[in-house]
C-alpha cells in the first residue's frame, strides 16, 4: 500500500503535468525555472548573498560582543558579590568582636563592682570595729576616771581624817619640791 502511495505521488508531480516539450516558453514549468534562475542570477550579480553573509557576520559579531559584555558583567557581578560577602563577613566578625568585648567588659565591671563592694564592706566593718574599740576605750577611760575620782575622794577623806595641820604643810612642801625638781 505504501508503494502505491509513493508511485501515485511521483506520477502526480507538476513536471509530469505539463504538456508539450519541456524547453518551450509554452511550458509553465520551464518559464518558472527561467524566472527563478534569473532571480537567483540578479541576486548573485548584486552580491546579495555577500551582503546577507556580511549582515549575518555583523550580527554574529554583535551577538559575540553582547555575550562578551554579558560575561564581563557577570564577572564584575561575581566580584562585587564576593566583595560584599567579604565585607559582610568582616562586619559579622567585627560585631562578634564587639559583643565579646562588651561581654568581657561587663564581666570585668561586675568583678570590679564585686571587689569594690567587698572593699566597702571591709571598710565599713573596720570603721564599725574602730567605733566599737573607741567606744570601749572611752567607756574604760570613763570607768577609770570615775574610779580615780572615787579613789581620790576616798583618799582625800581618809587623809582629811588622819592628817593634821603640820603634816598637811609638810606634804605641800614635799609636793612643791618634787614639782621644782621635775621642771628643772
Amino acid at each position: 500500500m505504501t508503494r502505491l502511495a509513493v508511485l501515485l505521488t511521483l506520477v502526480a508531480s507538476p513536471a509530469l503535468a505539463a504538456t508539450g516539450p519541456f524547453f518551450s516558453l509554452g511550458n509553465t514549468d520551464f518559464v518558472v525555472l527561467l524566472g527563478f534562475l534569473t532571480f537567483v542570477g540578479i541576486l548573485v550579480y548584486l552580491k546579495v548573498p555577500g551582503k546577507i553573509a556580511g549582515m549575518l557576520d555583523a550580527r554574529a559579531v554583535a551577538i559575540k560582543a553582547d555575550l562578551d559584555e554579558a560575561r564581563a558583567l557577570r564577572e564584575e557581578a561575581k566580584s562585587i558579590l564576593a566583595t560584599y560577602e567579604r565585607r559582610q563577613k568582616e562586619v559579622q566578625e567585627q560585631a562578634d568582636r564587639i559583643v565579646a568585648s562588651a561581654r568581657d567588659e561587663a564581666m570585668a565591671a561586675a568583678a570590679q563592682a564585686k571587689d569594690d563592694l567587698k572593699a566597702s564592706i571591709a571598710r565599713r566593718l573596720a570603721a564599725a570595729t574602730d567605733q566599737i574599740a573607741s567606744a570601749e576605750a572611752g567607756a574604760i577611760r570613763q570607768v577609770r576616771e570615775q574610779a580615780i575620782a572615787v579613789a581620790i575622794a576616798a583618799a582625800g577623806d581618809v587623809l582629811a581624817k588622819q592628817m593634821t595641820a603640820d603634816a598637811a604643810a609638810a606634804s605641800i612642801d614635799d609636793a612643791i619640791v618634787q614639782v621644782a625638781d621635775r621642771m628643772h
